[in-house]
């Protein structure tokens, strides 16, 4: 579900190219009119943008965005350039591959997507970085986590609505067995369960095991396992109960405190926009009594305040 919110005079994407050549011309950048006008365009404008850019200019809009803006608004409008899959593809082989290895951030976009977004994230990274993901998986993580996430990007999940309800209580029993009920912790039962059900089978499995054994399935994964394989897992399980849920949280926790976790806000406001901002919004409201806009107005400055909140899209109060 978009929130982008529309100039009530729409441009054509050879207006919107001229105008930010203009705003490249001269002495400094107009970022502030960069950003009006990207900010405000969905994945096929910006991509036509680019198009049009090309054919008009023989140079790659990205890269010259890359060499007029500096600091977190290079990195929010680069980050929000290309379309969903793309921008996936490249965050996870940054993580994955860049000067400091960030398996939190890979292990995030994976765990959080759909098995389509997935599938297609994978397709992309292999026709962009000439590597195979499960490779560099593999050359990353270890243990258990690198055995979660292989299954994560090698599984095909269901994505409708139904659910066998049966086989969702015999899940949560096995959950139970492999976990809380014996000493140690059966982790090749967890993988198993969590990479291979759909979203709306985990989540009623997640109720199951709380009607079953009186405790939630999420304190259950905190107890029985630990790092990133938690994580993961606690990701997987979040997400698939309610994703704009735990969208708000990773945004409270990037804003929480002294200093704030530029890359984290920028990373979760560009890739949730274009799918359910609004919810993320409305979620973070209701759980801390003060709208995200606000929040995200009072942490940040200039034009990189300017374009997250242009993303946002106006707050309901």
């Amino acid at each position: 579900m978009a929130t982008l919110t529309f100039p009530p005079l729409l441009t054509s994407p050879r207006d919107d190219a001229t105008h930010l050549y203009k705003a490249f011309k001269g002495f400094g950048c107009d970022t502030a009119a960069v950003v009006n006008i990207l900010a405000h365009r969905d994945a096929t404008q910006r991509a036509l943008i680019e198009h049009e850019y090309r054919a008009m200019y023989s140079e790659e809009l990205s890269k010259r965005l890359a060499s007029e803006l500096r600091g977190d608004i290079e990195r929010a409008i680069l980050l929000w350039m290309p379309d969903p899959a793309v921008r996936d593809a490249t965050i996870v082989r940054k993580a994955l591959t860049g000067d400091v290895v960030n398996l939190k951030v890979a292990t995030e976009v994976i765990c959080s997507r759909t098995s389509t977004q997935v599938q297609h994230l994978k397709q992309i990274y292999h026709a962009r970085f000439h590597s195979y993901l499960e490779r560099d998986i593999e050359s990353q993580a270890s243990g258990d986590l690198q055995k979660l996430l292989l299954a994560c990007v090698s599984a095909i999940r269901y994505e409708g609505p139904e659910v066998d309800r049966a086989m969702a209580e015999h899940d949560a029993k096995s959950l139970y067995k492999a976990g809380e009920k014996k000493l140690g912790t059966d982790e090749k039962i967890f993988i198993r369960i969590f990479s291979e059900r759909s979203r709306a089978h985990l989540a009623f499995v997640s109720s199951a095991y709380h009607n079953m054994y009186g405790n939630s399935l999420k304190k259950a994964i905190k107890k029985e396992t630990s790092g990133n394989f938690e994580f993961a897992l606690r990701t997987i399980l979040q997400c698939a109960e309610n994703p704009a849920v735990y969208f708000a949280k990773v945004l409270h926790k990037s804003m929480k405190g002294a200093g704030t976790d530029d890359s984290t806000l920028t990373r979760v406001i560009v890739t949730r926009t274009e799918i359910d901002m609004q919810y993320i919004k409305a979620e973070y409201q209701r759980k801390h009594g003060k709208t995200l806009n606000d929040v995200v107005h009072s942490e940040t400055s200039s034009h990189f305040r300017a374009f997250l909140l242009a993303l946002l899209g106006p707050a309901h109060r």
